[in-house]
C-alpha cells in the first residue's frame, strides 16, 4: 500500500527524484524484520535510543523554522510539532521501560549512550540548516523525516500483514500509520511546495539538495541503528593498533 503524499508538481518531482534513495530504505534488513518481528530486541533498542536523541535535535530545527516563518499558521504548525516530537520521545521510553523484553536491553545501552556519528551529523544538519539558510531550505532539510517516515509506515504495515498482539514492535510500526501523522505529513509537503512554487531557480535548487540530503540521512539513519554504530576508531586501523 502506498499513499500520494505530494501537493503539487514540485513536490512530486521531487518525490521521484528521491524514489531511489526510498527503495534502497524499503529493502533494508531492518525493516523486513521489524516488519516479522523478528529483529533483535538489542538493535531495536539502540534504534529508539538513538532515535530519541535525535528528536530532540529534529525539534530544535522545527522551532527555529516556527520563529522564521511570517505566516503565523505555519508558525503554529512547525511549534506544534517540535512540542510533538518531545512528546513521542518522551512516549517511547515509557514504552520502552514496560516491556519486560526492551527494558534489559534498554537498561544495558542507556548508561552511555551517546549520539552515534550519523545522529549526530543528520541532526547537525538540520539545525544548522534551519537556522543559517533560508525557511525553504530549512523546510526541504526536516520534510523527509515526516514523509518518508509516513510513507515507511504504509510498507510496514503491508509486510507485517495482521500483527498478533504480542508482535514486539506493533505499537511502534502502528505509530506512523496513524491519520494523525499522515495529516501533519501532508501540511508539511504543501508547506514545501509552496515555498518551491515561489523560490528563484537557485534557492530552488539548493531546497531540492537539502531534501535530497536528508532522505540520505534518514537511509544511513536506519541503517546505522541496526549496525550498532559507535565510535570506536579501530575498524578505522590496522589489526593490533590502538585505538582512542
Amino acid at each position: 500500500m502506498t499513499v500520494n503524499f505530494a501537493a503539487g508538481p514540485q513536490t512530486t518531482q521531487l518525490w521521484e527524484r528521491v524514489r531511489p534513495i526510498v527503495a534502497q530504505i524499503e529493502d533494508l534488513p531492518f525493516l523486513a524484520q521489524l516488519a516479522d518481528g523478528s529483529l533483535d530486541v538489542t538493535a531495536f533498542t539502540n534504534y529508539i535510543i538513538q532515535d530519541g536523541i535525535y528528536l530532540n535535535g529534529y525539534a530544535k530545527a522545527m522551532s527555529f523554522l516556527a520563529a522564521k516563518t511570517v505566516d503565523r499558521d505555519e508558525s503554529r504548525f512547525w511549534a506544534g510539532s517540535a512540542a510533538e516530537a518531545i512528546t513521542v520521545e518522551e512516549g517511547m521510553h515509557e514504552e520502552l521501560l514496560a516491556d519486560s523484553r526492551l527494558a534489559a536491553a534498554y537498561s544495558e545501552l542507556s548508561g552511555g549512550s551517546t549520539a552515534s556519528p550519523t545522529t549526530l551529523g543528520y541532526v547537525s544538519f538540520l539545525v544548522a540548516t534551519a537556522a543559517s539558510r533560508s525557511y525553504g531550505e530549512g523546510v526541504a532539510g526536516v520534510l523527509p523525516c515526516f514523509w518518508v517516515y509516513a510513507h515507511m509506515g504504509k510498507v510496514l504495515i503491508d509486510q507485517a500483514g495482521q500483527m498478533a498482539a504480542d508482535h514486539p514492535y506493533r505499537t511502534w510500526v502502528q505509530t506512523y500509520d496513524s491519520p494523525e501523522f499522515d495529516e501533519s505529513t501532508r501540511r508539511a509537503v504543501v508547506i514545501l511546495e509552496q515555498e518551491l512554487e515561489k523560490a528563484p531557480e537557485e534557492e530552488a535548487a539548493r531546497m531540492r539538495a537539502a531534501f535530497e540530503q536528508a532522505c540520505v540521512y534518514e537511509l544511513h539513519f536506519w541503517a546505522s541503528a541496526h549496525a550498532m554504530q559507535n565510535w570506536d576508531a579501530s575498524v578505522f586501523l590496522p589489526q593490533g593498533a590502538a585505538s582512542v
